[in-house]
């Protein structure tokens, strides 16, 4: 039951860091701000941290990993280059991230509690993502 659930975790988690790198990086083309900038691709280098963490895991169970549902990244595709091509103010591109972060957030903690028999490293790589994903939230709101 702990590998299973350990796998599991990984994989959900693994999706999701793929959607969220995906977004961060199709959404900073459009900023005009600095600082907004260099937020979002600080956020991208420690998603790819993170990333890199749990391939580490995940290797160690000799699993692929899972890829971001088909539905969910073409909502994440047209909400990027189609809304953001229509309004690509800093407003809009904090607004389409944090969103992003929230279902992020709230995914994630579903899939912690989904499966609570995962090992103690997912767990934590989890909450690692989960607190990156918070931060970001917290860091767009002076950009709404």
């Amino acid at each position: 039951m702990v590998e299973q659930d350990t796998i599991r975790l990984l994989r959900e988690c693994d999706a999701g860091i793929k959607m969220g790198i995906s977004s961060i990086h199709d959404s900073v083309k459009y900023v005009r701000d600095a600082e907004l900038r260099g937020i979002l691709e600080q956020s991208l280098e420690e998603h790819e941290l993170i990333k890199d963490d749990m391939q580490g895991l995940l290797d160690d169970y000799h699993d692929d990993g899972k890829e971001p549902a088909a539905m969910a990244k073409g909502m994440e595709w047209f909400k990027t280059n189609i809304t953001l091509a229509v309004d690509p103010s800093d407003a809009a591109v904090a607004d389409f991230i944090t969103d992003g972060c929230n279902m992020g957030v709230k995914s994630l903690a579903r899939y912690l509690n989904q499966y609570e028999a995962a090992d103690e490293k997912s767990k934590d790589i989890s909450k690692r993502l989960i607190r990156e994903e918070e931060r970001l939230a917290v860091s767009m709101r002076k950009y709404l």
